[in-house]
């Protein structure tokens, strides 16, 4: 994010905290998307994403008053876009493991993939999505989001080197994956 997108997001969290609406309205257009796409990545599935999206909203209008301004409001909204999507991920291993066997293959049932789907090779991100946690949301936050090691480590509460780890573990696990598929 550019440096006057970032006066412009301050100017905005400070009017939102203070409870205007329209700076919190301007606050959900500018960044709606890059949430549903952080959201679509975990998920892999747009019902999930628009779900976990509105989620976020939700959290962020209750939360924006708390924010403190150490970190940018961009990575303090991924941290939230993060915590949703993880929440929903858990939810959704709980309710596999529940589940009838009948049920847990209609989860599993393809969903149309998202128009940004066309672009990206959904095969190897269902790979990315398969990988142990830590190095799938290193891979998502670092590949997908394009943020730095250490924006991924403050939104996963870890040091760079561990997010750096975690990715060179991720690669080599991917790279057997792909090479058993061919």
């Amino acid at each position: 994010m550019d440096w006057a997108a970032q006066v412009k997001d301050r100017e905005l969290v400070s009017k939102a905290a203070a409870g205007c609406a329209a700076a919190f309205a301007a606050l959900l257009q500018t960044h709606y998307d890059a949430i549903y796409r952080m959201a679509w990545r975990w998920l892999g599935a747009r019902e999930d994403a628009e779900d976990a999206a509105q989620e976020v909203c939700v959290k962020m209008a209750g939360a924006i008053r708390t924010f403190r301004g150490e970190a940018e409001f961009s990575t303090w909204l991924y941290r939230v876009t993060y915590s949703v999507v993880i929440d929903q991920i858990r939810a959704r291993e709980r309710a596999r493991r529940c589940a009838a066997p009948d049920v847990a293959v209609l989860h599993e049932a393809h969903v149309v993939p998202s128009p940004e789907a066309e672009v990206l090779d959904s095969q190897l991100w269902e790979e990315v999505r398969a990988l142990p946690p830590q190095q799938r949301d290193a891979v998502l936050l670092v590949y997908g989001e394009d943020l730095s090691h250490a924006a991924a480590a403050a939104i996963m509460g870890c040091t760079e080197n561990t997010v750096s780890w975690h990715l060179h573990a991720a690669r080599k696990r991917l790279r057997a994956r792909l090479e058993a598929v061919g």
